[in-house]
């Protein structure tokens, strides 16, 4: 539920229940924000995740700490997903507290960020992500543009480079 002062009452707002209804939320997992879209479906952000409304109806549950980038901007909210996984754009047309909801969840999973060089140029960025429910800390590479991943020499240095972070942050 989410209140704010209107004058000087205090109102309520409440997911509606259709949005509620095709949730598949986990046991212990709130909702903390909420915005409609423009389809007439409902961007959740939960203690847990962001749930997306997709075309076949229902939801997509993205865990905070899949999201490698969110932005919003001209009424849209754009998601990247990790991994080079889906990228997502919604327009909402009240968005409320949904993005600072979102920022916030993000950030709060991210446990390490280093950007590393690499032997004959380009760069790695690291990233360490703890789920919003606790558990092991999930790393990411993610390679400058140009570099190749596939690459079994260049991932064999950027593993190298993630031994060594590890090591020194005992994650």
């Amino acid at each position: 539920m989410i209140a704010y002062r209107v004058g000087m009452r205090l109102s309520r707002h409440r997911l509606p229940a259709s949005a509620r209804d095709v949730l598949a939320l986990e046991r212990g997992e709130r909702v903390l924000a909420f915005a409609p879209t423009r389809g007439g479906s409902h961007v959740v952000a939960t203690s847990t995740a962001l749930h997306l409304p997709v075309v076949s109806g229902g939801t997509a549950r993205i865990p905070w700490e899949r999201i490698e980038q969110a932005s919003w901007r001209d009424g849209r909210l754009r998601v990247q997903e990790i991994l080079g996984g889906p990228e997502h754009e919604i327009g909402l047309t009240d968005a409320g507290s949904v993005p600072e909801t979102v920022r916030e969840r993000v950030t709060s999973t991210v446990v390490v960020n280093h950007q590393a060089p690499l032997p004959g140029g380009g760069s790695v960025r690291i990233a360490g992500r703890r789920p919003a429910t606790g558990g092991e800390v999930r790393w990411s590479l993610q390679f400058d543009a140009g570099a190749d991943p596939s690459d079994p020499g260049l991932r064999a240095q950027a593993e190298q480079i993630l031994t060594e972070l590890r090591e020194r942050t005992g994650l």
